[in-house]
């Protein structure tokens, strides 16, 4: 049984992933704003504190082998590009600090894929986000999808037939196989 801290557990990633570990009888730890705690899947122990400030929840990391940072701007756009700087950022400094003083074994995070040139904000603050986790010395696991399913967010699914269109053609075949891989539609 694993024992797992998640920044970000009130957003729908984090509360299908909570739900999932703790189906498969693992401990799940989950931070939340006050006010939020309704948010977190049920069979979660709660953690109060602010995802922007280490201080307010590090010490209740512990005994969770495991830290998944998930805290970003819902619904990245080009025009968020203040809000990157004002709360990923903070946030995954935040969590790195946490969890080095912690001792976790293991890092996840999701970043972001590499081929968006439109939101370039985001990247670099992903990619800071990612050197941060290094400089720390963790072990980290750096999940970069370039877009996330989920409810309102399906519109990619339309394109499924372009990729698999452009993965006929050999100067489009590897990028259309990197980015068009959909595990569901397989």
């Amino acid at each position: 049984m694993a024992h797992v801290f998640i920044t970000g557990g009130t957003g729908y990633i984090g509360r299908a992933l909570s739900e999932r570990l703790i189906s498969r009888g693992h401990a799940v730890r989950a931070l939340a704003r006050r006010g939020s705690e309704h948010r977190i899947a049920g069979g979660c122990e709660i953690v109060v504190g602010n995802a922007l400030d280490d201080t307010s929840y590090s010490h209740a990391i512990q005994p969770c082998d495991t830290l998944v940072h998930l805290v970003g701007v819902p619904h990245p756009s080009p025009a968020k590009a203040e809000q990157f700087r004002c709360v990923d950022l903070p946030s995954i400094r935040a969590a790195v600090s946490a969890a080095a003083k912690a001792g976790v074994k293991n890092f996840v995070y999701v970043s972001v894929a590499q081929p968006a040139p439109v939101m370039k904000d985001y990247i670099a603050v992903r990619r800071e986000g990612e050197a941060l986790i290094r400089g720390a010395g963790l072990n980290g696991s750096i999940l970069r999808p370039w877009y996330v399913l989920g409810p309102g967010h399906r519109w990619p699914l339309a394109l499924i037939p372009l990729y698999r269109l452009f993965e006929l053609w050999p100067g489009t075949r590897e990028a259309a196989r990197r980015l068009g891989w959909f595990p569901a539609c397989r």
